[in-house]
């Protein structure tokens, strides 16, 4: 006797097929396609992130024809082209336009799930919408943090390492995010900026810092000696192998600034890479009472009784 065989019914084969062909399978078709999606995503941002990292990094060779001059490859690494800074930029763009991609490819791939399986979409947008109303009312403040965060990192309004003054506190920026700005101020004090709140913003030190140095001395001091003496420790300055790397140009001796007290004051002004102006500073105003001592030109004489408001006083020890 043969061994019977199972034999389907006819009516269960399309039955069947057209179930495992429906829901599950278009399910998966969707979650694969949303899988995929996000690594096209993904992959396409790290590679305009990456061009935007190495953009500008090829070496530049200076004195040859053609290539940039000492004075505008400082100027070019001083102003952000060439260093770390521009790099981080870019990678936090590319952190956060990846987490923006993720977000958008799962919503979708959730509601079109949510049809699949039949689920009413209209009632739930409904009360989404109901519900994002209320938490947008309650976490305006937290949006605009995060709005204000964002053009920040697009429109590089200031970095880690900047001195900025942001109306209620002036300091170097630690840290930067999406929601504060860490800054820390010359007495060590931390300040936690949330960016919403930061109406206007002065960058101190981005591109380039400014170093004013005011030289005093006596009032009938010869002026072409003084200048003489100041440029020729501005071109010593600009020379030194340590400080001409922190300077973008050579200083510029401006001259007399102003004259009273018995005493003529001239003034240096050079142009240094980003928070390299104090330094550049003390150095540059060490270097012209040096030179100017040595060269015999006198400094303003003292005057008699500073401190005391009224003349009939005791002198002030």
């Amino acid at each position: 006797m043969a061994a019977p065989s199972f034999v389907p019914h006819a009516a269960s084969l399309p039955e069947g097929w057209e179930w495992l062909v429906g829901t599950p399978l278009q399910i998966v078709v969707v979650v694969l396609g949303a899988l995929a999606v996000r690594w096209i995503l993904h992959r396409a941002i790290t590679r305009a992130v990456h061009a935007m990292e190495t953009r500008g990094t090829t070496p530049e060779v200076v004195g040859k024809e053609g290539a940039l001059s000492p004075a505008r490859a400082r100027l070019r690494a001083a102003a952000g082209l060439d260093d770390e800074r521009r790099r981080q930029r870019a990678a936090t763009m590319g952190s956060l336009l990846r987490s923006v991609a993720t977000v958008v490819v799962l919503a979708v791939a959730t509601l079109t799930v949510a049809a699949q399986l039949g689920i009413q979409l209209g009632p739930l947008m409904a009360s989404a919408g109901v519900a994002g109303v209320a938490v947008g009312f309650g976490a305006q403040s937290l949006v605009k943090d995060y709005l204000s965060g964002i053009f920040m990192i697009f429109e590089d309004q200031y970095g880690v390492g900047d001195v900025i003054d942001t109306g209620e506190a002036v300091g170097t920026v630690e840290e930067v995010t999406l929601r504060i700005t860490r800054l820390r101020d010359a007495n060590g004090v931390v300040w936690y900026v949330r960016n919403g709140e930061i109406i206007r913003v002065a960058n101190r030190s981005q591109g380039w810092s400014t170093s004013l140095v005011d030289v005093p001395v006596s009032y009938d001091a010869d002026i072409r000696k003084v200048t003489s003496v100041l440029d020729e420790v501005v071109d010593a300055l600009w020379q030194d192998e340590t400080w001409g790397a922190k300077l973008i140009e050579r200083p510029d001796v401006a001259g007399v600034e102003s004259v009273g007290g018995g005493a003529m004051t001239f003034r240096v002004i050079a142009k240094t890479a980003p928070n390299e102006n104090f330094g550049v500073t003390r150095e540059l105003r060490r270097r012209a009472v040096i030179a100017l001592e040595n060269a015999g030109v006198k400094a303003p004489p003292a005057v008699p009784g500073y401190g005391n408001v009224n003349p009939n006083l005791p002198p002030v020890k």
